[in-house]
């Protein structure tokens, strides 16, 4: 090959990328720009405050084309997404770190070859699969268990959102843990420290970036997950009082919705909103973990 064609691909392939990198971009920011004109409706157009659409429980929006203005609060389901979601976390984390230091410390060949085809299924399977699963199962179980008129539960969608974020967690969290240099292992054995001591003083440390980031991650992942959690939510419109009570995620209430409402009414500008307000979550779990990770880095090469 001839260095004239090398540099005539090189040049090629870098374009390409760039402009990949590009379209991605652009993509983001038109998909940002379309919520912002639709999610400001609530405000500019039908007049409601940004604290009510926050902190009021009363949802009943107009659902006609120039009808009578309603109530947009949706505390309910933002206080649905918030425990739904915080305890799917708070189950799924110690057995995605417990999953993650097994297939890199304790058993590698295992875990290699078992363990990570098994996290690669889990993460192959579908949304659809998981609720349904949850609906014939857990949502019998959970009622039977706590002698509820109803299995459709805050609780039964964490258990849900549990399965459901632990491939993500895990796989992040074992790649961080693996990205832990071998010398912090053999100084840690040469110091006298026993396998465990290793693990819980040297190894977790080095790769706590890294795991926090998987965390954040699988909570992102948690946060946008909308048809298994319609399933076996319950989808009602009232604010929570406890786990074993239905409720409504932003996910849930705007997939169960959205399809019922037309465009220009005050409820389908609601749900836009709601999307919005979403988007801004997902955004700030994005920075969030990059400014981690910029943390991380740091430590790593030694610079203040």
């Amino acid at each position: 090959m001839t260095k004239r064609k090398m540099f005539r691909n090189e040049y090629l392939w870098k374009g390409l990328i760039m402009a990949g990198g590009l379209f991605m971009i652009i993509i983001t920011l038109i998909i940002a720009f379309f919520l912002i004109f639709k999610g400001s409706g609530t405000f500019t157009q039908f007049g409601h405050s940004l604290a009510e659409f926050l902190f009021s429980a009363s949802f009943s929006p107009g659902s006609s084309v120039g009808g009578e203005s309603g109530a947009v609060g949706s505390a309910a389901f933002i206080m649905g997404s918030i425990l739904t979601c915080g305890l799917a976390l708070l189950i799924s984390t110690p057995f995605s770190l417990a999953a993650a230091i097994f297939m890199t410390e304790i058993a590698p060949k295992f875990g290699n070859r078992v363990l990570q085809s098994a996290i690669e299924i889990f993460v192959g399977i579908p949304s659809i699969v998981y609720g349904w699963t949850g609906l014939t199962i857990l949502v019998p179980a959970v009622r039977d268990l706590f002698h509820l008129p109803y299995g459709n539960t805050i609780f039964t969608a964490a258990l849900v959102l549990a399965l459901m974020i632990f491939p993500s967690i895990t796989s992040v969290s074992a790649d961080a843990i693996r990205g832990v240099p071998k010398e912090f292992h053999d100084a840690a054995y040469g110091l006298g420290a026993t396998r465990w001591q290793m693990i819980h003083k040297v190894v977790i440390p080095a790769a706590r970036s890294g795991i926090v980031t998987g965390v954040i991650l699988g909570l992102a992942r948690a946060f946008g997950e909308a048809l298994a959690v319609a399933m076996v939510i319950g989808k009602t419109k009232a604010f929570p009082k406890s786990l074993l009570n239905s409720g409504s995620t932003l996910t849930s209430i705007i997939a169960s919705n959205m399809g019922n409402t037309f465009d220009g009414t005050e409820y389908n500008s609601a749900l836009w909103s709601m999307a919005l307000l979403l988007f801004l979550i997902s955004l700030f779990f994005i920075v969030l973990i990059h400014l981690i990770s910029a943390k991380g880095a740091k430590k790593a090469y030694g610079k203040d």
